[in-house]
């Protein structure tokens, strides 16, 4: 069992209600104004971490629009475009940071973001980020992985497509570095992802597989697979955020909405408080209910020495008579008084 551990005031682990994170993204639509909108709705909404993303179309990849970086497949949702012009439309603006961190972190709700290189980190030093994330698609670069795991600061590293060897890679190098406070995530790299190729069942087998924290990054719809992955054992659930999937965006179309990750905070603690422990017998609270079990009563008016049939005797609610389990053993006694009906059974009724 992995100890607890903490992102800034927020404790995390199987103790604690899972720690919800939305994630901006590109969802911003290039305007500060909107981006500090989603954070004040994020805010509204009860998540407890806001999380961007840190890098400039030039830290991710070649101003090209050819061969491999156009993006030509027709089941994307960017397809048409360049990877260098996705990641333009989509990036945050260094200067934006200092702002967003701030009106988070105004209204309770704990910044963060992930880095994609080491001018990235050197920027969210100097802004004293409490975490960092490591995408996907950056789980197995491990210059990168080691230069986050250098601050001692803890570490969420999705691991979507990840082999078990790459991860135990990554696990090692991100350690080695000086990460003591790790949370993978299942991930599924797919947008948008769907129930049936999300295999949450990794989720446990992660936690035990690396003794860490462990959660996921759903880009399902809805709010079923993250509850369902509380039950599993997730104490971290990231879900991409905006404020209408109407207003379009590059992550739009798989994004939450503010009633949307309303619910899923609301559910995902209610999934966590359900988990309880393994329990038998009546709770606390349950005990006023036993009254109403079934129980053997008299049903009929009756004298001393008349025996007890199935016509004067029967198993019905309240259960303040003998249980159930005695019926046949009682059948064919006599009654040692007169008996009214309505009278729960008991031992001293019969001679």
């Amino acid at each position: 069992m992995t100890e607890t551990l903490k992102i800034a005031h927020r404790s995390i682990g199987l103790g604690h209600p899972p720690f919800i994170i939305a994630e901006m993204s590109g969802n911003h639509n290039q305007s500060l104004e909107r981006a500090l909108e989603i954070v004040e709705a994020a805010a509204k909404t009860g998540a407890h971490a806001l999380k961007i993303q840190t890098y400039t179309p030039d830290t991710m990849t070649l101003d090209l629009d050819e061969r491999e970086f156009h993006i030509s497949d027709p089941n994307s949702l960017w397809t048409g475009t360049s990877l260098y012009k996705l990641y333009g439309e989509a990036y945050t603006p260094w200067e934006w940071h200092k702002p967003i961190f701030a009106r988070a972190r105004e209204l309770g709700i704990i910044p963060f973001s992930t880095p994609f290189d080491d001018t990235a980190v050197d920027l969210l030093e100097s802004l004293d980020v409490p975490c960092y994330k490591i995408a996907s698609f950056e789980n197995t670069d491990l210059p990168l992985i080691r230069r986050v795991a250098a601050t001692g600061k803890p570490l969420i590293i999705s691991t979507g497509m990840a082999t078990v060897a790459e991860l135990d890679e990554t696990v090692r190098a991100a350690r080695e570095a000086g990460c003591n406070d790790l949370i993978l995530l299942k991930c599924t790299s797919t947008y948008p992802a769907t129930a049936d190729n999300t295999n949450i069942l990794t989720i446990p087998h992660l936690r035990k597989l690396f003794d860490c924290e462990v959660g996921l990054s759903d880009h399902t719809m809805g709010v079923g697979v993250s509850v369902a992955s509380v039950a599993l054992g997730a104490t971290v659930i990231e879900k991409h955020f905006t404020l209408n999937r109407a207003d379009g965006g590059v992550d739009s179309k798989f994004s939450m909405e503010p009633a949307e990750m309303s619910q899923l905070v609301i559910e995902t603690e209610r999934a966590w408080q359900s988990l309880g422990k393994v329990s038998y017998g009546a709770t606390e609270k349950e005990k006023k209910s036993l009254v109403f079990r079934r129980s053997l009563y008299i049903v009929k008016d009756m004298q001393a020495g008349e025996v007890l049939t199935a016509q004067n005797l029967r198993a019905i609610r309240p259960g303040l008579g003998l249980p159930p389990k005695y019926f046949a053993t009682l059948l064919g006694k006599k009654l040692s008084q007169d008996v009214k009906r309505g009278t729960a059974m008991s031992w001293d009724l019969i001679g």
